[in-house]
């Protein structure tokens, strides 16, 4: 599920008629000092991270001046939640508080229906009182149900402007959840003010993710669920997922340093969530930290597995690439072998890896792999779905420890010499180009022909594709196993380019 910020939710929360703080969010100290100025008086400073507790890490304050706001925000700023950082605080007026309420749309998946938790009394600890909480059920349609709602209402002992008040915010809330189709909507605490007002204090928002392309007026980036704002990587992940939909690719950043204790970050690389699941625990159990989660699976593309591959690749520090995921996939293992064989070629690989890729073609699969480890500086090591992921661990542990403290330094993927020195026979694909060194065609023909299965052929004492150019151009996953093969081979007048957007770039700014 997809989040908002505090300070996102709260414009939501205002547009539904809930009366809100006064303030402004902001991504650096001169604009939060900027922000309490222009307020005036005593304000909270909050950071706007995905995370509960943000008082107990120091991620919550009060400030009488701008420069004690100014202090605050700078400190907040360099603040990490987990292993990311903060990139926004939410400076607002201080509010004169009376009374706290707790406040929670929500879909109840064993009704199948919506639902409105309440509770007379809000802030920490909220889940150590769910007995004192009241259920407030909903019609899809017309929200929540009037007896329940005066119900709950009535046992707080307001008085009846007051009560009328809560109700009101109670049917708003509703409304708010329904107008973004939202998982989960929630107030703590709904504040009710000395000066008998109902202000939302605090807020969280999670929007179902199917809805996301329904509602661009939130600003969603990713639809789905993160601990953290989006990072580049994940952003250049996502774009690769919603240009190739042939299988799924999912990326997700998890550190970005390892723990004195670890023996280093790994790049994680599964297929198949719950196989994925085992083959991550099984690396952490043998003392690793997991840099990421990638999941590449439902019969992926080879071009996806390839951009799978660079993506991963592009963060910094890694001891090793581990690949592991159900074992049992009905996909054909090769094509994934292809993928990250050219993406291990490219890159130059200098740090062991171990690929599990069990299922159809496993023994082609593991081939391809120890085929193209010849060519590389570090050991890679394919296994099937016999190979366990605890034995497949502890032997990317001795791996490792055989690279003695070896990292992994991002790095441009390397190309061919006669793409840009000889004359070259350009043949488009699906964001890509295939290359092929005319000066050498007719030495290199024979095997071309063979391993691109006849979609590659001479014509006039030229290469040319055999297709039309819009069918050859979804021939990416073919052309692939031909660049990987022709390489194999000792040919160097075959070169498949497939675009990584935002790749190259983020590693020329300084991975």
């Amino acid at each position: 599920m997809a989040r908002l910020h505090e300070y996102q939710g709260k414009a939501l929360l205002a547009a539904n008629g809930f009366k809100i703080p006064r303030g402004r969010a902001a991504s650096t100290a001169d604009a939060a000092a900027a922000a309490a100025e222009k307020l005036g008086g005593e304000v909270v400073v909050k950071i706007q991270a995905w995370t509960t507790g943000r008082a107990g890490i120091g991620g919550v304050t009060f400030a009488k001046k701008p420069n004690e706001v100014r202090a605050h925000a700078t400190r907040m700023l360099a603040m990490k939640v987990g292993q990311f950082p903060v990139e926004a605080v939410l400076v607002e007026e201080k509010i004169d508080i009376d009374r706290e309420f707790f406040l929670s749309f929500a879909i109840d998946d064993a009704a199948r229906a919506p639902t409105i938790i309440f509770a007379a009394g809000g802030g920490t600890g909220i889940e150590e009182r769910a007995a004192s909480t009241r259920h407030i059920p909903c019609n899809v349609d017309s929200g929540p149900l009037d007896s329940a709602v005066s119900e709950a209402v009535d046992a707080c002992g307001l008085s009846q402007a007051h009560a009328k008040q809560l109700a009101e915010s109670i049917r708003k809330l509703f409304a708010a959840a329904r107008s973004v189709e939202a998982r989960s909507l929630e107030i703590n605490p709904l504040l009710l003010t000395k000066s008998g007002e109902f202000v939302a204090a605090d807020c969280r928002i999670t929007i179902d993710d199917y809805a996301v392309a329904r509602h661009p007026e939130l600003g969603i980036e990713i639809a789905r669920e993160f601990d953290h704002p989006p990072t580049t990587l994940e952003r250049i992940a996502y774009a690769v997922e919603q240009n190739d939909h042939r299988g799924t690719f999912y990326f997700a950043q998890l550190a970005t340093t390892a723990p004195k204790e670890s023996k280093g970050l790994v790049g994680f690389h599964g297929a198949g969530g719950g196989g994925s699941m085992m083959s991550m625990d099984a690396i952490v159990n043998a003392g690793f930290t997991i840099a990421n989660f990638t999941d590449t699976s439902g019969n992926p593309s080879v071009s996806k597995v390839y951009r799978a591959a660079r993506i991963i690749l592009a963060q910094p520090h890694l001891v090793g690439y581990f690949g592991s995921g159900s074992g049992v996939a009905s996909q054909e293992q090769y094509w994934s072998a292809y993928g990250l064989a050219k993406a291990f070629w490219e890159l130059d690989l200098d740090i062991p890896a171990v690929i599990r890729l069990g299922g159809n073609t496993e023994d082609r699969a593991v081939d391809i792999l120890q085929r193209m480890s010849k060519l590389l500086r570090a050991p890679v090591e394919g296994y099937r779905k016999s190979d366990t992921p605890a034995f497949i661990a502890a032997r990317f542990a001795e791996l490792v420890a055989d690279a003695k403290g070896a990292k992994w330094k991002p790095r441009a993927p390397r190309v061919p010499k006669f793409v840009k020195s000889s004359p070259a026979t350009m043949l488009p694909v699906k964001t890509g180009r295939v290359w092929i060194d005319t000066l050498q065609w007719q030495q290199i023909r024979p095997v071309i022909e063979a391993n691109s299965g006849g979609l590659i052929l001479d014509r006039d004492g030229a290469p040319a594709a055999a297709l039309s150019t819009e069918e050859f151009a979804t021939k990416d996953s073919e052309l692939l196993a031909c660049d990987v093969e022709c390489r194999l081979a000792g040919i160097e007048g075959f070169y498949l380019e497939l675009d990584v957007p935002g790749v190259d770039e983020l590693i020329g700014g300084g991975l």
